[in-house]
């Protein structure tokens, strides 16, 4: 379950394809949930439940205006604000309650539009992109909408299940 942005697509898109990112038909996004229900198993009962969840959290506008990194293996853009993104990721999990944010992983989970990362480029590389993408800072962007994908570690199999407005302001 992600929240696409495409205003930021420009800045970032031929950096994330770059570095040869194994979602690259997943456009440039904020996560809402991941890992999900298994492809299989959303049917109607789910996709209801999430209608409901994100239609419960008003459409809002954010900016992208500061760089962040996860150590020096994640290079990613701050939402600002990040508080209506935690509010979508709430009432998913609590629409649909079996999925763990990052699969447990992370005590804290925190709203982020991944650039790169160090799995698929070296860290000069990600640093070359931090430095090109601060240039194109900040970047305006309304949130209206997110969408449910589905696809397998192999590259270009991602697409689009299910999009959903998010509520009226």
């Amino acid at each position: 379950m992600i929240v696409p942005v495409p205003a930021v697509e420009p800045l970032v898109g031929r950096h994330r394809s770059a570095r040869r990112c194994r979602l690259v038909a997943v456009p440039a996004h904020v996560t809402v949930l991941h890992p999900f229900v298994p492809p299989a198993q959303v049917d109607e009962h789910v996709i209801s439940a999430l209608r409901a969840a994100l239609g419960s959290v008003a459409a809002f506008e954010c900016s992208f205006a500061r760089i962040g990194w996860f150590g020096e293996d994640v290079l990613w853009l701050d939402p600002e604000p990040a508080t209506p993104f935690q509010h979508l990721t709430a009432a998913v999990m609590a629409a649909i309650p079996d999925p763990s944010p990052y699969g447990g992983a992370h005590e804290v989970v925190v709203p982020h539009l991944t650039v790169g990362d160090s799995k698929r480029g070296s860290v000069s590389e990600l640093q070359a992109a931090e430095r090109d993408v601060r240039r194109g800072l900040p970047v305006r962007a309304r949130i209206d909408r997110a969408v449910l994908m589905a696809g397998a570690e192999a590259a270009d199999s991602w697409s689009e299940v299910h999009g959903f407005p998010l509520g009226a302001v």
